[in-house]
């Protein structure tokens, strides 16, 4: 990410959305990374009680979307979309946080590619994660 970032602006997290519903929060950004954790709980479960990967899936977007935000020359006038992501589920989690972590493959001036890993609390690998993003124009 670019150097200083301030995460309070942010702010746009807060609004009704699906990040804010499963309780995301972004902890950490420093030079060519973003971090932010998720609750893993009644909002974030599959029906046998571990973390359903449609929730890792959601953390990783969420992730590598702002991400690229942080990246656009010019966020009045263009948008990061999501325009592909993967996601390779390696270890279950029932209870916690989950941390992403989100450093960039390719940020070039069309598309972004991004890496997002999601560890357990203990630092366990729990899911990696590619996610492609498209700058549009806004």
């Amino acid at each position: 990410m670019k150097a200083g970032f301030d995460l309070t602006t942010l702010g746009f997290m807060d609004v009704d959305s699906l990040g804010k519903h499963l309780g995301i929060e972004f902890v950490e950004a420093g030079e060519g990374y973003l971090i932010a954790r998720m609750p893993v709980d009644k909002r974030t479960h599959q029906p046998f009680g571990i973390l359903h990967g449609g929730a890792s899936v959601v953390l990783a977007e969420t992730l590598g979307s702002v991400a690229s935000w942080i990246m656009l020359d010019d966020p009045t006038n263009q948008r990061a979309v999501g325009l592909e992501i993967n996601a390779n589920h390696i270890r279950s989690v029932r209870d916690g946080w989950v941390y992403g972590r989100c450093t960039p493959i390719h940020t070039g001036r069309t598309t972004h590619v991004w890496d997002i890993r999601i560890t357990d609390e203990q630092g366990k690998l729990v899911c990696v994660s590619r996610l492609t993003v498209a700058v549009i124009g806004s």
